[in-house]
């Protein structure tokens, strides 16, 4: 029956229990759920707030505008899943060229998150410089039920090996979740020549290491310093000139950064990489809360 007897004879069969039928995606879910699996290249800046709106003119010039990415950034709630002892964090820190870790992401305000609403189960993995993404869309209930009750899923066909996958994962490396971070997005894509390029910009990185249930509301504290926000260039084979132009007129340094490792460090689960940016460390004595309402409606309004 597989690792921790996840899938049962009914599922074999190909029979559904209702509520473990994806639901819908709607608004940012649409464009992000066309991203179920992809190998990219990925570039990292980080950016000061300052100098955002002009960047953001620039790529509105040249690129479409994901028509469900309000001015400001549609809300990105990610939780992590690692070992006891954080096999993941260190195979990023230490740079192996194959590494990967596994995640439960949410498109939306994390304070409406119900047992109904559409999360995604990732597998990101990195094979020398190319990124690999592959995910499913489940209901927040069951993908619960899945990775935190060890509970059996039903799922397509289709999506069969990639479950299996998850769950051999999550049983023989007995995964477990560590850090939550999170972050206002506004995204970019490319157009004509550049049909393979995606920019997206992240603002307000925070994060906790404690309840973990999205709508929760316990307080996140910022991970990154507020007054940065990181850009990522994505593209199936090459950045364009004019990218790396721009980014080079805005001052942008590439950086080596792992929001899921901030976080990591942030909460003291290990020690602070010495590879890591010193930008991105918080300064001595600054107040890293994240207030309230900062994913409230009026936050992301254009």
């Amino acid at each position: 029956m597989g690792v921790f007897d996840r899938f049962r004879a009914s599922s074999a069969k190909g029979t559904h229990r209702a509520e473990d039928v994806p639901t819908a995606p709607t608004g940012y879910q649409q464009t992000a759920g066309r991203l179920h699996a992809f190998n990219r290249y990925e570039i990292k800046y980080f950016v000061d707030e300052m100098k955002v709106p002009e960047l953001r003119r620039e790529l509105a010039a040249r690129m479409d505008t994901d028509p469900y990415s309000p001015h400001g950034g549609y809300p990105v709630t990610s939780l992590y899943y690692d070992t006891p002892d954080l096999r993941f964090y260190w195979e990023k820190i230490e740079g192996l060229r194959f590494r990967r870790k596994l995640r439960m992401r949410l498109y939306g305000n994390p304070s409406e998150c119900t047992d109904d609403t559409t999360v995604h189960i990732e597998i990101k993995q990195r094979v020398n410089r190319v990124t690999q993404k592959r995910r499913i869309a489940v209901p927040y209930g069951n993908a619960r039920r899945w990775l935190d009750g060890r509970q059996e899923i039903d799922c397509e066909p289709s999506q069969r090996p990639f479950a299996h996958e998850v769950t051999t994962l999550i049983g023989n490396l007995d995964l477990r979740p560590i850090v939550t971070t999170g972050y206002l997005r506004e995204a970019f894509v490319g157009r004509e020549a550049d049909l393979g390029l995606r920019v997206t910009i992240d603002h307000k990185v925070h994060g906790r290491d404690r309840d973990f249930h999205f709508a929760s509301g316990a307080q996140n504290r910022f991970v990154v310093p507020p007054r940065l926000a990181i850009v990522e260039l994505k593209a199936n084979e090459r950045v364009p000139y004019w990218a790396t132009d721009l980014t080079a007129r805005l001052d942008m340094s590439v950086v080596r950064v792992s929001k899921y490792c901030q976080s990591v460090e942030a909460f003291g689960l290990a020690p602070r990489s010495r590879m890591g940016a010193p930008e991105l460390v918080l300064p001595q004595g600054f107040d890293d809360r994240v207030p309230t309402g900062l994913f409230e409606t009026s936050t992301m309004a254009r």
